[in-house]
């Protein structure tokens, strides 16, 4: 049986985790072209095995909450797309886009902005000027979402 639960609660949640201390504070300066950032947050190469982490951890990333994932995992979410094949369907650049700011491809998504520092509603006093993942988690949870194939 799956149980949803609210995208809001369970940011929330992973939010109060003491994992989520260290988060960048300034943001790498990038440029969007269309729907997309083509070029890597990092000099440093995402790593799969990594990505694969923050996109389970529930104080990181938490993908699994809103999406279903092809691994095994109980209580998968269903309130955004699955995220089988996910590479195929985007490119890089494109996923790069979502995980940074969702709300610049669509104001209305659940989806949080996980790179983004100005313009936010309803954060929490310890979290205001600190972004969810930090560059290198957004290129490592790319390197693997490109594996999902």
């Amino acid at each position: 049986m799956r149980l949803a639960i609210p995208a809001a609660l369970a940011l929330l949640l992973a939010l109060s985790s003491p994992a989520a201390l260290s988060r960048d504070t300034q943001l790498v300066p990038f440029r969007i072209v269309e729907d997309s950032i083509p070029e890597p947050l990092t000099s440093q190469p995402g790593d799969p095995a990594r990505g694969r982490e923050v996109a389970l951890d529930r104080s990181r990333g938490n993908c699994i909450t809103c999406h279903n994932m092809p691994v095994e995992a109980d209580f998968q979410g269903n309130l955004g797309p699955p995220l089988d094949g996910v590479g195929e369907r985007y490119s890089i650049g494109e996923l790069r886009l979502r995980i940074v700011d969702m709300k610049r491809i669509n104001p209305e998504s659940n989806m949080p902005s996980f790179y983004r520092l100005e313009g936010l509603h309803g954060v929490r006093r310890d979290w205001v000027g600190r972004t969810i993942l930090t560059a290198q988690e957004v290129e490592d949870l790319l390197a693997y979402l490109m594996t999902l194939r």
